[in-house]
Formats: structure tokens, C-alpha cells, sequence
């Protein structure tokens, strides 16, 4: 009986000893320091250690004030005062620190010493403008991560353009307690000047060699700039043809031939200004010539979807990307060509569709060939396009003249849109815009001439990093003899995911019958506030407003507004939005993927 006891006993020590001293920690420090110490100080690291005992604790409570002054210091507090009291008078003992940071530290004088970038004649290196660059100025705080990140930024600037070999020979920053200043001095060594050679294609087996060549900007004896490598690097990856894609410059090949020179120069030869040019190295993985695809999916402007692609990336020297796609409101088959893009950086492209739309009581049968060239960068697109159509439209509830009509139309369309932005797939500051001009102006071919303008845009204006707003705009407007004879995908409607929400899909227009028709003129605008809690989730309220009409004084603006929640997937931003169309008083679900523009 009596060694059941001490069994019983035993028990609950071994487990408190298992578990470690158990004990509280409290820290009253002002801002962010707080945080600071609670994620590094040992008091808090080693709280709940199986090995912690009250002598440990003792330990690290005697050491807390030196640790602590050395965490401080790296958020530009050098002269704290640090105080920390231990109790143990109650059950679990108790330890207080308390921080009075002081003034912290400023940044003083800066000395920026630049070694070697030799000057020349042709392209100058701008050693002021990279002085100019230095991050951390005069009278900010001084913080060792800023200080970091500042030494990074600078040698980053030089050893991506012309000084790849470029090093940092000197970083001291001197602190006077006293004036509570932090001069800094950084000294880089520029090292030789290097230039792009030849490029070398590795990897290439199915396609031309053209399809590389074309789109290389980098000629030889251009100036070595990583901008460059990764600008080549980003269109071959965007052209389909190539699952992997490398571009760099050859530096296994620099070093040997630079091993074999040295090897022939005398000892203490002086190191040359100059490298021998560096070969442009491509290295490719083709993607298969051949690929089809099936998908289904849904769409709260049509409906359910269901789609079979099939690409071919070499048929007569084109890439081939036709589509069957058949949803509850459209269906369309479809075929394009893409010439390889060109060395003055054309991108052409033909191709032909059939389509079949079903919405708001009007169904339009088109059949249309185009041919299409753009070009550009994407802070500047633009496009010129010839498109033949032959459409067939019938309207529910028309007259029995107008209930069934057709029109054919040869228009020509020049479009440009302009974008800058902080990011192109999550954006979050900048603005884009888009314009288009054209119409069939010959009586070629097209059963009613017409001229047709176009211009939308969004903008992107943060308020801080958890809050945004944005802005979006539309306008369009047709003139034509008569609407009679001009294809219905030309004229303009509004109401959806990407237009004014709390409306069905193209549901603001002309009501003509019992259906809704494009108009001659388009006006809608939006507004949105966003806020992320989590950087990748956010919730949203918007105002949305527009119409389409016959005249500008007919245009009387639907509102729609609503909540919704943001995502940002690996894919890009999804967006769920629960909106109420004002008009018809009924609330509505939209969904949409990615940025769209």
C-alpha cells in the first residue's frame, strides 16, 4: 500500500520535470521592440525546455540585459535601458523586462567610394546617379537590416549592368554614442567591363532557330545587362514553344579563356579593363509538337462550359491553337495561325470562327476570318486587324421585319493599350488604358459602313499596403447610317462580371421586342475599396454604373454594389462578389479569375 503511494507521488513531479519550469515572462517596451524581443530573447525561446530549471532561469535572466541591448541595437537603439526583475514569491515564477529605448541612432554622413568603372566614351558609366541610388540617407534611423539590405542594393546595381565581376572592398559603419550619429562608409571595386558575344543555342531540336534569333535584342559587343537576359528569357518562355527556357551569359567559357591568358602573362601582370566578350547562352526544353486538351468549367456570366483544344506547334511553319468551346449561352469553334514573330517584332496571325450566341433573347449566328498584326512591348501594345463577318441574328418577340435579319461587314481596327503597373498579374499601383479606332468605311464586302471608338481604363490607388482603391471606366460609341446591316458584335451592351455587376451578362441595352440589343453607345464606370487583412486575402465593397443606348441622351446609368472577397492564387486573383442590381432589385453572384484588361 505504501509503495502505491509513492508511485501515485512520483507521477505528477516526473511529468512537471518532463515538462520543464513553468514561469511568465511579461515585456513592456513601446512600438514594434516588444515583438522584437519576444520572437529572440533566450527568456522567451527556452520558456516550456524540458532541461529549464530555476537555476537556468536565474541564468538567463542575468544575461537578458546584454541580449536585449544587442537586439535594440539593430533597430537603431544604442543606448537603452534595460531592466529585468524576477519573482518568485508566487506559484510559477514571474519575470518582468522592462525597455526604455532612448533616441536611436541617425544616420550621418554617407561616403560612397567607387573603384575602377572606367569611363567610356560610347556609354559613360554614371557614377553619380548610382551615389544617388543609395537607400539609406542621411537622418533616417539607422537599423542593421537596413543597412544590410542597403550594401545588397547597391552592389546589386552594379553587377547587373556591365560590372558583373564588381565587389564590396570596404563597409564600416562608425556609431558615436555621443551625437548619436552612424557615419557609414562603402567602398566597391568595379572589377573589368564585360560584353555580351555571340549567342549559343542549346536544346533546339523540332523548331527553328528563327524563333529564337528573332527575338534577341542583344547584339554583340552590347554592354552585359542582366534587364537584358531576363527581357529575351520572358519572350521566349511567352512564345508556347518551349517548356524551360535559360538565357545567361556563358560564364564557364569566360573563365577558362581568362585561366589560359593568365597563363601567359607574366607574374604581376595587371588585371585587363575589359573581359573578353561573353558568349549568349539559350538553353531550351521544346514542348511537344502536338497537344490536346479537355476542360469543363463555369462561368457566372454563361454558364456551364465544356472546351477541347488541340494545338500544333509546326504546321507550315505556323503554331495552330484551335478551340471547341460549348457553354449555356455561347458556343464556338475556332482556329488561329501565329507566324514566328519577325525580327522587327512583328507578331501576325489569321485565323477563322464559328460562334453562336444565346443571350437576353437575342441569338446572332457569325462566321468570320481575320487577319491580325501586333506589336509592341507590354508597356505598349498595339494591333492593327482585318476581320470579315457574316452574321445572322434573330430577336425574340421583333416585328416580323426585324425579328430575323443579316448583315455582312469587312471593318478594320486599330487598338493600343498602354500599362504601368507595380505588377502585371497582381497590381496594386498604376493604371491601364486602351483605345480602339476603326470600322468599315469601304462598300466592300459590308452591307452598312460604320466608323466605332472605344476607350476604357483602370487605376490603382493604394492608400497604404493593406488598402486600395480602384477605379474603372468604359466608353464607346458606333456612327452609321442606320444599325440595320451592322453586325451586333459591334454594337455595345453592358451588365456582368467585368462591367456592371448586380446584372445578368450583357443584360443593360436596347429593348427591342422581348429582347435586349447592342446600342450605338456604351458608358460605365466603377469603384471599388479593397482591404487585405492577410496578404493574400481581402475583402472588397464597390459601386458599380452604366448603360448602353441609340443616343447619348437616352444612356440613363443601372447601379449595382455589393460586397466581395480577394484572393490571390498561384494563378492570379480570384474575385467572389455578391452584388444588388438596383434596377431589378434581385441580388446576383459574380466570379472572376485573373486581371482582366
Amino acid at each position: 500500500m505504501r509503495l502505491a503511494c509513492v508511485v501515485v507521488l512520483a507521477a505528477p513531479l516526473a511529468l512537471h520535470a518532463a515538462e520543464g519550469l513553468q514561469y511568465n515572462v511579461r515585456i513592456n517596451a513601446p512600438g514594434d521592440l516588444d515583438d522584437l524581443l519576444e520572437e529572440n530573447l533566450d527568456l522567451l525561446k527556452y520558456r516550456g525546455n524540458p532541461r529549464t530549471d530555476i537555476e537556468q532561469l536565474r541564468r538567463m535572466v542575468r544575461t537578458a540585459p546584454a541580449q536585449a541591448n544587442t537586439l535594440l541595437a539593430t533597430e537603431g537603439y544604442y543606448s537603452p535601458t534595460v531592466n529585468v526583475r524576477l519573482d518568485e514569491s508566487g506559484t510559477s515564477p514571474q519575470v518582468t523586462v522592462d525597455v526604455t529605448p532612448g533616441d536611436p541612432v541617425l544616420v550621418g554622413a554617407v561616403e560612397i567610394v567607387l573603384n575602377g568603372f572606367a569611363s567610356n566614351p560610347e556609354s559613360p558609366f554614371d557614377k553619380e546617379a548610382l551615389k544617388a541610388s543609395w537607400p539609406l540617407a542621411e537622418g533616417q534611423v539607422f537599423r542593421q537590416a537596413d543597412w544590410e539590405g542597403a550594401k545588397r542594393a547597391i552592389l546589386r546595381a552594379v553587377v547587373q549592368t556591365r560590372y558583373p565581376r564588381a565587389q564590396m572592398t570596404e563597409s564600416v559603419a562608425t556609431v558615436d554614442p555621443d551625437t548619436k550619429r552612424a557615419l557609414l562608409r562603402v567602398a566597391l571595386d568595379s572589377g573589368p567591363e564585360m560584353r555580351f558575344g555571340a549567342i549559343r543555342i542549346e536544346g533546339l531540336k523540332r523548331y527553328p532557330e528563327e524563333i529564337i534569333l528573332n527575338l534577341n535584342k542583344i547584339k554583340p559587343g552590347d554592354l552585359y545587362s542582366e534587364a537584358e537576359l531576363q527581357a529575351f528569357q520572358s519572350k521566349l518562355q511567352d512564345t508556347g514553344y518551349f517548356s524551360y527556357v535559360e538565357v545567361t551569359a556563358d560564364l564557364n567559357t569566360l573563365i577558362g579563356e581568362r585561366q589560359e591568358a593568365q597563363a601567359e602573362q607574366s607574374a604581376g601582370a595587371p588585371q585587363p579593363a575589359t573581359l573578353p566578350p561573353v558568349p549568349l547562352l539559350v538553353h531550351v526544353v521544346e514542348n511537344k509538337r502536338k497537344n490536346a486538351s479537355v476542360g469543363i468549367g463555369f462561368s457566372t456570366n454563361t454558364g456551364g462550359r465544356a472546351s477541347v483544344a488541340y494545338d500544333d506547334l509546326a504546321v507550315w511553319g505556323l503554331r495552330l491553337k484551335s478551340a471547341l468551346t460549348v457553354e449555356q449561352k455561347k458556343q464556338s469553334a475556332r482556329g488561329d495561325f501565329y507566324f514566328p514573330t519577325t525580327a522587327d517584332g512583328y507578331n501576325d496571325s489569321f485565323g477563322a470562327a464559328l460562334e453562336r450566341n444565346d443571350i437576353e433573347g437575342e441569338v446572332t449566328r457569325t462566321a468570320s476570318v481575320y487577319a491580325k498584326r501586333a506589336w509592341g512591348t507590354p508597356l505598349l501594345e498595339r494591333s492593327i486587324s482585318a476581320e470579315y463577318l457574316n452574321e445572322s441574328r434573330t430577336i425574340a418577340g421583333a416585328t416580323s421585319e426585324t425579328s430575323s435579319t443579316h448583315a455582312m461587314s469587312l471593318p478594320i481596327t486599330y487598338a493600343v493599350t498602354w500599362r504601368k503597373l507595380d505588377n502585371l498579374v497582381f497590381p496594386t499601383r498604376g493604371y491601364v488604358l486602351n483605345a480602339t479606332a476603326g470600322g468599315a468605311l469601304l462598300p466592300i464586302l459590308t452591307d452598312e459602313k460604320f466608323i466605332r471608338v472605344t476607350a476604357r481604363g483602370i487605376t490603382y490607388r493604394p492608400i497604404d499596403p493593406k488598402n486600395l482603391l480602384i477605379f474603372r471606366g468604359e466608353i464607346g460609341a458606333l456612327r452609321s447610317g442606320s444599325k440595320e446591316g451592322v453586325p451586333a458584335t459591334y454594337l455595345f451592351r453592358a451588365g456582368g462580371d467585368n462591367s456592371v455587376r448586380g446584372y445578368a451578362y450583357q443584360e443593360l441595352g436596347v429593348q427591342e421586342g422581348d429582347a435586349t440589343v447592342g446600342g450605338r453607345y456604351l458608358a460605365t464606370a466603377s469603384a471599388e475599396y479593397q482591404y487585405w487583412f492577410r496578404p493574400t486575402w481581402g475583402a472588397a465593397v464597390f459601386y458599380d454604373a452604366g448603360n448602353a443606348a441609340d443616343s447619348l441622351s437616352e444612356i440613363h446609368p443601372k447601379s449595382g454594389y455589393g460586397v466581395g472577397a480577394r484572393y490571390k492564387s498561384p494563378v492570379g486573383p480570384i474575385n467572389v462578389d455578391v452584388a444588388f442590381g438596383h434596377a431589378t432589385r434581385k441580388a446576383r453572384l459574380h466570379f472572376s479569375l485573373g486581371f482582366t484588361f
